[in-house]
């Protein structure tokens, strides 16, 4: 049985699985009528687990070291097993800044996630609401008092050059601060 979850962020609610699960990987694009084209984030505990399937460069390390645990998404470089299992050359890393998320990602390694939507509509932020809608189709759904934002996170693809793919909580002038410091 694949492991596919709901829990809450520092953004919004994601829905996830471990980095290596193939079935929860479908299951979760099954779910969401997501397609196959757009790749899942990647949840991670701290820059170990970053580590562990991404290639960190200088850049990376002053926005980590800045931002996360935090809003902002980086696009880095896949390490060789992250290809040869799930298909990522490229892979969306973040930290979230939530105690229960962390928590989850301490205990399962790093996570395949995206929002809890269907795919192109506006993501579900009520646990209640979330519950009525999945409660039958994952394996588990978590609660928390703990407020998220309901903002999505920055997203910065550091591949080749800096380039900001989607602003969120932190601005373009914070991002390039941090990179000419």
């Amino acid at each position: 049985m694949a492991r596919v979850i709901i829990f809450p962020t520092d953004t919004v609610y994601g829905i996830g699985t471990k980095i290596f699960d193939i079935e929860g990987i479908e299951k979760i694009y099954k779910i969401k009528n997501r397609p196959y084209n757009k790749p899942l984030a990647c949840l991670c505990y701290d820059i170990n687990q970053i580590n562990s399937i991404a290639y960190i460069n200088d850049s990376a390390i002053k926005l980590i070291n800045k931002f996360l645990p935090g809003p902002l998404t980086l696009i880095l470089n896949a390490k060789e097993e992250v290809t040869n299992k799930i298909g990522y050359k490229t892979i969306g890393i973040r930290i979230p800044n939530h105690k229960l998320a962390l928590e989850i990602l301490k205990e399962n390694g790093p996570m395949l996630t995206t929002s809890v939507n269907d795919s192109g509509k506006k993501p579900l932020n009520e646990y209640e609401e979330i519950v009525e809608k999945y409660n039958n189709i994952v394996d588990k759904i978590y609660y928390s008092s703990e407020e998220s934002s309901n903002l999505s996170s920055t997203v910065v693809s550091i591949i080749d050059d800096v380039k900001i793919l989607r602003i969120g909580s932190i601005t373009e002038e914070e991002i390039n601060k941090i990179l000419n410091e």
